[in-house]
């Protein structure tokens, strides 16, 4: 395995990533990278003959709902303190000229 990242590359990845590394955080990143390449190799022997593809490890149903009010609005209890209000709404000093 041994993946080997070129000072190019880590070059590139760090003008994508808008990333300016010092000498050692280049380094270090390339060491990184290098160990998540040779980690991908080693997943890539594993047999996964008749195997789906997934996208989730725990089994995900639809986590839709209808969209049904149960709780009202609260509107007669928003309004019930409030200093001044005409009809529905609140009554605040105007703040724009």
């Amino acid at each position: 395995m041994a993946n080997k990242i070129s000072d190019e590359t880590i070059e590139y990845v760090g003008i994508l990533a808008k990333l300016e590394l010092s000498g050692e955080e280049r380094e270090s990143a390339k060491a990184d990278m290098e160990k998540m390449l040779d980690y991908i190799d080693t997943l890539n022997e594993l047999d996964t003959t008749g195997i789906e593809p997934m996208s989730h490890v725990f089994p995900v149903s639809n986590v839709f709902r209808e969209d049904v009010v149960t709780n009202g609005d609260g509107k007669a209890e928003t309004l019930a303190n409030a200093p001044l209000r005409k009809e529905d709404s609140f009554v605040v000093p105007k703040t724009i000229g």
